[in-house]
């Protein structure tokens, strides 16, 4: 972590002063000696609940897979160029590498037209994968054992502009100026490889109202990801990194844009809404029992009837009816103006190491039963392979590319 969090109190500090100067100018230097002795009287601003973290880019893992969700993620795919064989995928992760290593650092990338807005402090993360197109005897040779595309579920209703992509960026920050400002200079220096495929944009609140950092709720309200394994533990380990062969250290992403319909959950009672997901909606907690943090009990009854309806969406997510299957999950809230109103829904990101044995068998449960399959809808999927971690003087995807 960096200790330039010192250095934005300081600023923040200098502003503060800067602004009541201004102030007293207005009502003349008569009022200097007033403000100062208001200044010795006012506690300080306690600035500690703006100030965020400056991640290292560098490890055996790209840092923003295992990150705490940010306020702001921006999610974008590419398509590769017909030109861009295997040597040039690795002069643009060379590119790529220095980006990342300058702007998660609060210093403008090489190059930058712009470079006042690469703040440090802001919580940025930048993960990269790639696609199924990047594969291929002119490109990379081999994905990740289980990697592959989502096959289509009898509740998708996929719109090609959220579909797909050879390339994908993962950036998420604090706040959407600094995000916004790292993908548009990373999209620029991919000009010569890529062209942009869909941009998508989400926001989370991951923090509560004393500062402290909790689950985060969707838009229907519900604590969303409670049942996420816990970073830097065994399982956590197990469930997302891929653990050897040229992959190892990295992971696979599942991008779906799932539109929901907020109007229609609305009519539901608070019980009814419950019910469909098997938990709380004030805490998060299973309606089996416990904290927000519990397990859910599937074998709990009432009057002869699971608590945990059958078709709640915990119970037919639940690794006890998956074959010990997990993913970790995590989400961005988006609202969208479109031609036919008001969009709402959520950019779902799914991480595991195996794709195929782990998010698809899931996938196929929910898609078979689950009530929340009346009110929401996947209008995009994507897949890809998360790209393992980089250490200083090497850069993103060497072992695959070099």
């Amino acid at each position: 972590m960096s200790t330039s969090g010192v250095g934005r109190r300081g600023f923040l500090g200098y502003v503060g002063t800067a602004v009541a100067g201004a102030a007293a100018g207005v009502g003349g230097a008569t009022l200097a000696g007033s403000s100062s002795r208001a200044e010795d009287q006012a506690p300080a601003a306690d600035t500690s609940a703006w100030a965020g973290r400056t991640i290292a880019p560098h490890g055996p893992h790209q840092p923003g897979v295992a990150a705490a969700p940010a306020h702001v993620t921006e999610l974008v795919a590419l398509d590769l160029l017909a030109g861009t064989d295997r040597d040039a995928l690795g002069r643009l992760m060379r590119v790529w590498t220095g980006d990342v290593e300058a702007l998660t650092q609060g210093r403008p990338a090489p190059g930058d037209t712009a470079p006042w807005l690469a703040t440090a402090n802001a919580d940025l993360t930048i993960t990269v994968g790639v696609g199924p197109g990047a594969f291929g005897p002119r490109r990379l040779r081999t994905p990740p054992p289980g990697f592959g595309e989502v096959p289509p579920m009898r509740h998708d209703r996929l719109q090609e502009r959220w579909n797909g992509g050879d390339l994908v960026l993962h950036v998420a920050g604090r706040d959407a100026t600094t995000v916004a400002h790292a993908v548009r200079r990373l999209v620029a220096d991919a000009a010569p490889f890529a062209t942009l495929r869909w941009r998508q944009q989400g926001s989370w609140n991951g923090t509560g109202p004393q500062g402290q950092p909790v689950t985060g709720r969707n838009l229907f309200g519900q604590v969303d990801g409670s049942a996420n394994p816990r970073p830097g533990t065994p399982l956590f380990d197990q469930t997302v990194w891929i653990p050897d062969g040229p992959w190892a250290g990295g992971t696979t992403l599942v991008v779906r844009r799932i539109r929901m319909d907020l109007d229609t959950w609305d009519e539901l009672t608070r019980d009814e809404q419950e019910q469909s997901v098997g938990r709380r909606l004030d805490d998060g907690a299973p309606l089996s029992g416990g904290g927000e943090l519990d397990d859910i009990d599937l074998r709990a009854r009432s009057g002869g009837r699971p608590v945990i309806a059958r078709d709640a969406h915990a119970r037919r997510s639940h690794p006890g009816l998956n074959g010990g299957r997990r993913i970790f999950r995590k989400g961005a809230n988006y609202v969208l103006d479109t031609e036919r109103g008001v969009e709402s829904g959520l950019l779902f990101q799914s991480f595991q190491a195996d794709l195929l044995d782990q998010f698809v068998p899931i996938q196929r449960s929910l898609d078979e039963l689950d009530s929340l399959n009346e009110w929401t809808t996947a209008i995009g999927s994507a897949s890809f392979a998360v790209l393992p971690g980089f250490e200083a003087g090497s850069w993103l995807g060497e072992p695959l590319l070099a």
